[in-house]
């Protein structure tokens, strides 16, 4: 996995495009009606001969917890060196890889990234940054955050194999609840115990803090640019170098989660919704919506509100 330089990433991405699993050898499906996957590390990599190709998944976040052995993870730009016990967190639309030696354990929790937003943003906004910023360490041996990690991931484990009433439910908020735990590292590990993200990182992670704070204002993609200090351009070739995405539809993508959000968990009318996003009109809100979901969001609020209502 190690010596493929950028430029050669890049251009494999601009003219073959990066595989988009569900889970790495799967198909991506159409749809996003798997909420949650839990797995151990020996079950799927042995098949690969412990090496995971660079993909993506485009609508999904995972959560790597390496218990034992070594490896090498590729995300996006950067390549790191872990030895157990390791951390990697893989928002959706990052494209990454591993290489396992064969000795390897530990586990590996993939889920539906939006529904995890729109959890967050509602009971604690500062999960959002956990979420959508990749991560690679390792983790001290012992200590209390590290200890706390692995708990968390057998209960999901346990929810994952109940297959009960409520198990998306309970499924969820106890992913939230992992992700308060990494979270945590951030104020209880030294800051050069943290990976360094390169310059294209910290841009994109830029732009994003930026769409959550102007989104409402309907800011085009010039108007963020001008706040990063690059081009219009630049920012275009950013986001598709990075996430093989357009400026413009990571700004749309973000201003459809949080619709869908509100929604969901408001009784906000779609006029009210609209004007908050800062569109025109309904209408216009109405086709946009549409265009990205497939369904209206009349439509959408029910079919969802019938969905949590049998979960």
């Amino acid at each position: 996995m190690r010596g493929k330089d950028e430029k050669a990433r890049s251009a494999h991405r601009a003219t073959h495009g990066i595989p988009n699993y569900a889970m790495y050898g799967d198909n991506a499906p159409a749809g996003g009606s798997n909420m949650f996957n839990f797995e151990w590390i020996p079950e799927r990599s042995p098949l690969y001969d412990w090496k995971i190709d660079p993909h993506e998944h485009q609508s999904l976040i995972q959560i790597l917890m390496m218990t034992r052995g070594e490896g090498d993870a590729l995300l996006e730009h950067a390549h790191w060196s872990l030895r157990a016990p390791a951390l990697v967190v893989v928002p959706a639309g990052n494209v990454h890889g591993f290489e396992f030696t064969p000795q390897v354990d530990g586990v590996v929790v993939t889920a539906a990234q939006k529904p995890l937003e729109a959890m967050a943003q509602i009971v604690m906004p500062e999960l959002l940054s956990t979420l959508r910023k990749p991560l690679a360490i390792n983790l001290p041996e012992h200590g209390r955050t590290t200890d706390g990690l692995m708990p968390v991931f057998l209960s999901i484990e346990r929810e994952w194999r109940l297959a009960a009433a409520g198990q998306v439910a309970a499924g969820l908020s106890l992913i939230t609840s992992l992700l308060v735990q990494i979270a945590r590292l951030n104020e209880t590990l030294e800051p050069a115990a943290w990976p360094m993200h390169s310059r294209k990182s910290r841009q994109l992670e830029k732009f994003r803090d930026l769409i959550d704070e102007h989104m409402r204002e309907r800011w085009n993609v010039s108007q963020y640019a001008q706040q990063l200090g690059i081009t219009a351009g630049q920012l275009t070739r950013l986001s598709r170098e990075s996430v093989g995405k357009s400026s413009n539809d990571i700004i749309n993508e973000r201003v459809i989660v949080e619709a869908q959000r509100e929604l969901i968990y408001t009784n906000s009318s779609i006029k009210q919704i609209a004007d908050g996003l800062g569109f025109e009109d309904e209408s216009y809100f109405g086709r946009f919506f549409r265009k990205h979901v497939g369904i209206s969001p009349q439509n959408y609020r029910a079919q969802e509100l019938e969905r949590l209502s049998r979960a």
